[in-house]
């Protein structure tokens, strides 16, 4: 691979959905039933999925409901349909659900102050759901533990099934049938799901793109994140946009400050199923930044983009977690880089699900897998920032054959952008990759110039 280098580069128009996929209806009930397979083989009576708004993304998986405002537990037994258990506001809601749910209020998962005069004691609900004397029950809340009996579900909850299922029972997290790294239900897409994660991507990356086309001296940071455009999307979390000094914490809001010429900036726009970001310098050229970081291609992004290459250049069906994170490792292990989280994340409606990228990982990547190409530097010195995250997805020959006659539109995006990716920045993809950003490794470090950017091409 040739060293990295700033090249003038048109970025093409990848084009956009016209619509955005759904998930068929009988799809739930098979995410349902391959949920019943694995709890049954681990020996669970019953499954127990919690969720609240920030994190919905195990129960919207498999049920199409995500709660609003309020919180919601949902009780899956055997044959019969689950059972939902919801507050005031979202009982109407719960029954408009893809997946056929018999419904028990429970106002205690009502705003605060809201009657509380309708709905039975937890206890009872739970009994009639054939939550009992020794039963086991796996618990689904949003993070798995190393101790299982750790859980992220709230004590309330946690404690009067463990009450109820006594000495004999066993009250487990099982968060990780969900979202394990090897195998877990939500880590491995089904086609029409891979679908709606690059209509995502498309929506993200074309603000990010908006963004770095209009961006200006003098601007104020709510006037700059106005240019992403959201439509309203659902969020996977907040928008983050920041200048000046406090763009090195990258997690914050917009605010009023005025962008100056000179400032560290950055951005991050999330929504179900993607995310993106872009961070650098608000200058045209390296002659505009302090004399002491004038090297700052050389230093910093030149060798943060050759790692991604080379990342890019070894993703595939296959490779483990381990090989991954030792590319960017080797490359960027250097202290002054201050890569400390995984370099790469696994992404669905949440932005982060798992990760099987780390030290001695021997998790192999499969066919279905979505991507988050997240190698964040965080050097703690002038030199600031780069960033170049973008979703991916991993689809065998089967797969990528049905993706292409279900979806020719999204599918003729994807060979675009590899096209791009492989002549005008170097990037050599497996077939099995599929880029779903439309700024496929697109990295503009001087971001009043979005036409140069990075790349490894000879």
């Amino acid at each position: 691979m040739a060293s990295a280098r700033l090249a003038r580069i048109d970025l093409p128009d990848f084009g956009m959905p016209e619509g955005r996929p759904e998930i068929p209806a009988p799809l739930y009930a098979a995410r349902l039933a391959r949920l019943r397979e694995r709890a049954a083989a681990r020996g669970y009576d019953r499954v127990v999925v919690y969720a609240d708004r920030e994190h919905s993304a195990n129960l919207a998986y498999l049920s199409g409901f995500d709660p609003r405002f309020e919180e919601a537990v949902l009780v899956i037994g055997g044959e019969d349909q689950p059972a939902i258990l919801v507050g005031n506001e979202c009982f109407g809601l719960a029954g408009a659900a893809p997946l056929a749910m018999r419904r028990h209020l429970f106002q205690d998962l009502s705003l605060p102050s809201q009657p509380r005069d309708r709905s039975r004691p937890l206890a009872e609900i739970l009994g009639d759901e054939g939550i009992g004397s020794g039963s086991r029950v796996g618990v689904v809340g949003w993070k798995t533990y190393a101790q299982p009996m750790m859980s992220d579900a709230p004590a309330y909850l946690v404690d009067e099934l463990r009450r109820l299922t006594g000495p004999g029972g066993a009250v487990e997290n099982a968060t990780d049938l969900l979202i394990g790294a090897a195998d877990g239900l939500r880590v491995v897409n089904e086609v029409e799901q891979l679908a709606v994660l690059e209509h995502s991507a498309c929506q993200t990356s074309n603000g990010i793109r908006r963004l770095l086309a209009g961006l200006r001296p003098g601007m104020t940071e709510r006037e700059a994140v106005r240019l992403l455009d959201w439509d309203g999307t659902p969020l996977s979390c907040h928008l983050m946009l920041s200048s000046g000094p406090l763009a090195s914490f990258g997690l914050l809001s917009p605010g009023d400050r005025r962008i100056e010429r000179g400032d560290r900036f950055t951005v991050a726009f999330g929504i179900w199923g993607a995310l993106n970001c872009r961070a650098g310098f608000v200058v045209e050229d390296a002659g505009e930044l302090p004399a002491a970081i004038r090297d700052y291609v050389e230093r910093l992004v030149g060798p943060y983009f050759e790692a991604v290459a080379e990342w890019y250049g070894a993703l595939r069906i296959g490779q483990t977690g381990a090989a991954l994170h030792d590319i960017v490792d080797r490359r960027l292990g250097d202290p002054f880089f201050g890569i400390f989280l995984n370099p790469g994340h696994q992404i669905h409606l949440d932005e982060w699900v798992n990760s099987p990228i780390s030290a001695g990982s021997t998790i192999e990547l499969r066919s279905g897998m979505a991507f988050q190409v997240d190698i964040i530097p965080a050097t703690g010195t002038d030199y600031f920032t780069t960033n170049i995250e973008d979703g991916v997805a991993l689809a065998d020959d089967a797969l990528r054959s049905a993706f292409a006659a279900a979806y020719p539109a999204a599918w003729a995006r994807i060979q675009a952008r590899r096209r791009f990716m492989n002549d005008a920045l170097g990037i050599d993809l497996h077939p099995d990759v599929l880029p779903f950003s439309n700024l496929p490794a697109y990295l503009p470090p001087f971001l009043l110039r979005p036409d140069q950017v990075m790349t490894v091409a000879v």
